[in-house]
């Protein structure tokens, strides 16, 4: 499993103390000193079967600085992907990916059903 993340991030430290309590291992990867390549969030999108406007950090200074609550609807969705590829700060944390699934953001529940569905 890959446990995306911003160190800093209240919500992320909670996923991470949530992981371990679970005794699941994880591979971290800051999400900001290790940004998302665009290859990864296509991969990762197309296993959550989300819509790609959830894998933005629309709470975020960055995401509201640019406008681009405005700007994302004329934008192609290659557009959108290479946007999000340039600043790790835009991503939605923390991202939990599994074998089959990726999950933007931290709902315990479906964290739980991810990690029940990718253990042996």
């Amino acid at each position: 499993m890959l446990f995306v993340y911003y160190p800093k991030c209240s919500t992320c430290r909670k996923a991470k103390k949530w992981l371990d309590d679970q005794g699941v291992s994880y591979e971290e990867r800051d999400i900001v000193a290790d940004r998302p390549t665009e290859g990864d969030l296509r991969a990762w999108q197309a296993k959550s079967g989300l819509p790609l406007k959830r894998f933005f950090n629309t709470s975020g200074m960055l995401y509201r600085e640019r406008g681009l609550a405005k700007k994302l609807p004329a934008m192609t969705e290659d557009d959108q992907f290479a946007l999000l590829a340039t600043d790790g700060m835009l991503v939605k944390r923390p991202i939990l990916v599994t074998g089959d699934t990726a999950i933007p953001g931290f709902r315990e529940d479906a964290w739980a059903d991810a990690i029940a569905r990718d253990r042996p």
